[in-house]
């Protein structure tokens, strides 16, 4: 039909932008429109009337406060709740809205082409590029984040202001501001909180913590599969091995982050031991969700024991689910990976899960992304080590680990680094927001058909 022409001509015109066409990677458009919403949120902040006291705020200060606000990350080098004025609250909020309504968004886009794109390599040529995006696919896309965003964002908003209200005697427009702006920094994982100890005022209170502790972990499963959960609510049998992955690797990760922090914490005199038992299980509760990517405590990390931050630092690494606003490798990478390990151990030629079976492209890429991110990790506490000889290793990694994996937790050296230490954190956090989206978007929309294969010789491995 002649008015479907131009609707297949935009959505040729994404693919190949998103592919190896005009921008020759995805990174460079995606970085491009990042860095842009990184400089608008600068100025903005730069403005004398975004900070609470008098001036305007030092370049370093707003650009990273906006870096970490657009990645959706959390990490501060100066007192949010009172270093920065209503106005700058406002921008902030914004800004933490608009990159997590972008990321999402944009992840969603380049999943569903990733999965159009790999499930019709066995078709023809023609008829995989006679199903590239189209207007209706975008829209549904745009509509679907949206809704979520706004339901899951309005529901904690209201919880939160009505808890403020009314126990804390907040005023209704304090108490409604405070419901919306950690509704928002709370379902986009970013760890912003207008308070000045983050929320250990709140360490008790299971009306404050467990909203937010929903609205992290809402927000870090994705949009495919949150939007696949709702359409598939009454038959569970439908739904993807994705969807089946993401849930039961959080649920997995959320218990075991739980019970080894609640473990290691437990006769912690800096944390938990002077809290009664039902705080203890709420905090470990709480400080296992967080490092899923949204960076909140209740909590003072900089006394927690080692066992309990090599543990964060883990549960950073993973963070959440494919295609959301969650950073670190992603839990299905992490579910390939071990699903891989297991089908090596017992010798299956294939790497199967919920009766599927995983495509070699798939582990391969799982492979490709954690390398890449190990790396990436090594060299940046390696860097922060080089730039600040006085941080200690410990915190050098968890500092490095919570920039690059978008949490925005800190041991509270962040705001006593040096500035070059400060700049390299705020690339960390940009290269951690949008590495690994783009890196396995790269890697999943490059592959393209070899006309010769290499005589075979195995190396020896192990």
């Amino acid at each position: 039909m002649p008015t479907d022409e131009p609707r297949t001509r935009l959505g040729l015109r994404l693919q190949r932008g998103l592919q190896l066409g005009r921008f020759q990677r995805p990174a460079v458009a995606l970085s491009s429109l990042f860095g842009l919403l990184v400089l608008g949120g600068t100025l903005l902040l730069l403005l004398p009337m975004a900070r609470a006291g008098d001036g305007g705020a030092p370049l370093l200060t707003a650009l990273f406060t906006s870096t970490s606000a657009v990645c959706v990350v959390g990490l501060t080098t100066v007192d949010t709740a009172t270093y920065w004025s209503p106005f700058g609250h406002v921008v902030i909020a914004a800004l933490v809205q608009v990159g997590g309504f972008g990321i999402t968004t944009l992840a969603s886009l380049v999943a569903l082409l990733i999965s159009r794109r790999l499930g019709l390599r066995t078709r023809l040529m023609a008829q995989a590029e006679s199903r590239a995006l189209d207007l209706g696919d975008i829209k549904r896309v745009l509509l679907g984040v949206a809704l979520i965003t706004a339901v899951v964002e309005c529901v904690i908003a209201l919880v939160l202001t009505l808890r403020f209200w009314l126990a804390y005697d907040y005023s209704l427009p304090k108490a409604v501001w405070y419901g919306i702006f950690h509704s928002i920094t709370s379902y986009n994982n970013a760890g912003f909180a207008l308070f000045s100890d983050n929320l250990v005022g709140f360490v008790s209170d299971w009306w404050i913590c467990i909203p937010i502790c929903v609205g992290v972990i809402i927000g870090g499963l994705g949009f495919p599969v949150l939007f696949e959960l709702i359409r598939e609510r009454r038959s569970t049998r439908a739904w993807s091995a994705q969807v089946r992955l993401t849930l039961v690797t959080t649920a997995v990760l959320l218990v075991g982050g739980f019970a080894l922090i609640l473990a290691f914490e437990w006769n912690n005199p800096q944390t938990l031991a002077g809290l009664d038992v039902p705080t203890r299980v709420l905090a470990s509760i709480f400080q296992s969700v967080q490092p899923r990517t949204a960076g909140f405590n209740t909590l003072d990390y900089g006394e927690m024991e080692n066992t309990s931050l090599l543990t964060t630092n883990l549960l950073m690494f993973v963070g959440g689910g494919s295609a959301s606003s969650a950073g670190g490798i992603k839990v299905t990478t992490l579910a390939v990976l071990v699903l891989a390990l297991r089908a090596e151990l017992r010798g299956d030629a294939d790497v199967n899960a919920f009766r599927r079976r995983m495509p070699i492209e798939a582990t391969r890429q799982a492979l490709a992304v954690s390398f890449a991110y190990c790396v990436l990790l090594m060299a940046g506490t390696l860097a922060l080590l080089t730039v600040a000889p006085e941080v200690d290793l410990s915190s050098a990694l968890f500092e490095t680990g919570s920039a690059l994996a978008t949490v925005g937790l800190s041991t509270g050296i962040t705001p006593s680094l040096p500035a070059d230490a400060q700049g390299l954190l705020a690339v960390l956090m940009f290269i951690g927001r949008l590495g690994p989206l783009t890196l396995a978007s790269a890697i999943a929309l490059r592959q393209r058909r070899q006309l010769y294969r290499w005589p075979v010789e195995r190396p020896i491995i192990g």
